[in-house]
């Protein structure tokens, strides 16, 4: 069980798939490096932003749980898009994507569109910050 809490004051506007803040007890910070769709030859997995989301999201929880954390450990994470259009079209498969991969709780979130991405085929690059006791 995470210690981190999760805060979402009532004045805020009621968060949908983040929360507005997370409070991390003293602990370990884990810095996770920006992961894309790729797989273990270093190809970009699927042509749609949910299917590569669902690829980076598994690679960052990969390298999240090889440093001892896991879902409910990650306090923030920047997704950035390519399309920021295209990827609130899809919010709603994205958070099934994540409510299958990581559970029901939030972390503190951004989505930021950039021009394109390290891997010119990703549409999507998450990157993270965990914290274990």
């Amino acid at each position: 069980m995470s210690e981190l809490e999760r805060i979402n004051p009532p004045r805020l506007s009621p968060p949908t798939g983040f929360s507005h803040a997370v409070r991390a007890p003293s602990g370990t910070l884990v810095l996770l490096a920006g992961q894309t769709a790729l797989d273990g030859a270093g190809r970009i997995v699927g042509t749609g932003v949910v299917e590569q989301f669902e690829q980076a999201l598994t690679n960052l929880l990969a390298a999240a749980e090889a440093a001892g954390a896991g879902p409910a450990d990650l306090a923030k994470l920047t997704v950035y898009a390519v399309d920021v259009a295209d990827y609130r079209r899809n919010a709603a498969a994205i958070g099934r994507v994540w409510k299958r991969l990581a559970g029901s709780d939030y972390p503190a979130m951004a989505v930021i569109g950039a021009t394109r991405l390290w891997d010119e085929a990703a549409l999507v690059e998450i990157e993270g910050i965990a914290v274990v006791s």
